[in-house]
């Protein structure tokens, strides 16, 4: 069961939250999954979408491949939830650290989620931290972007998105998440 621990209404009207669980259970229109540029979904949060919504988002991520090519930062793929209860999955490459450049790359990829939300008429969506895990970015710096990057959207954009979560699934993640929200960076 996913737990709202933190709710913030933003000066646009948007609803963010931070929410401990499991994105793959979450019952909003669109995950964002942290993927790499080739849309294959081996390992961490891709995997277990794939894993939970069906082969179909791994055979959806190869059509969207061979149409578009590489996914790039700010330019997210998106497919079908498949069996998840989200209608979709947008796919948002976040960066490697160590790579150069890491700070845009991931304001970029939430930035990028965002509009793509917009474009297929959205209501609500939840990410994760993206690059955190095995791409190893530092999670009080993804947090600081990632918040900032949010309220950067709505200040610049005509969205009809309501609800924006931040899902995160350890319990240490939560903890660097919930004293940047504090520390005032989700406001």
């Amino acid at each position: 069961m996913n737990t709202i621990l933190m709710e913030r209404i933003l000066s646009t009207g948007q609803t963010l939250q931070i929410v401990q669980g499991d994105i793959t259970t979450d019952e909003v229109d669109a995950i964002v999954n942290a993927a790499n540029e080739h849309l294959q979904h081996g390992g961490g949060v891709a995997w277990a979408i794939v894993r939970r919504g069906g082969d179909i988002i791994q055979e959806e991520s190869d059509a969207w491949i061979q149409k578009h090519g590489l996914v790039s930062h700010s330019r997210p793929a998106w497919t079908s939830g498949g069996q998840l209860p989200a209608k979709y999955v947008i796919h948002a490459v976040g960066p490697v650290w160590g790579d150069g450049n890491e700070d845009k790359k991931l304001s970029d990829a939430v930035y990028g989620s965002l509009r793509v939300a917009d474009e297929l008429k959205l209501t609500s969506i939840s990410m994760p931290a993206i690059s955190t895990g095995i791409f190893g970015f530092p999670k009080d710096r993804a947090a600081k972007i990632i918040f900032k990057t949010i309220r950067q959207y709505f200040d610049e954009q005509k969205s009809g998105l309501k609800i924006v979560r931040i899902l995160l699934f350890d319990q240490s993640t939560v903890d660097v998440f919930i004293k940047e929200w504090k520390m005032g960076n989700g406001e």
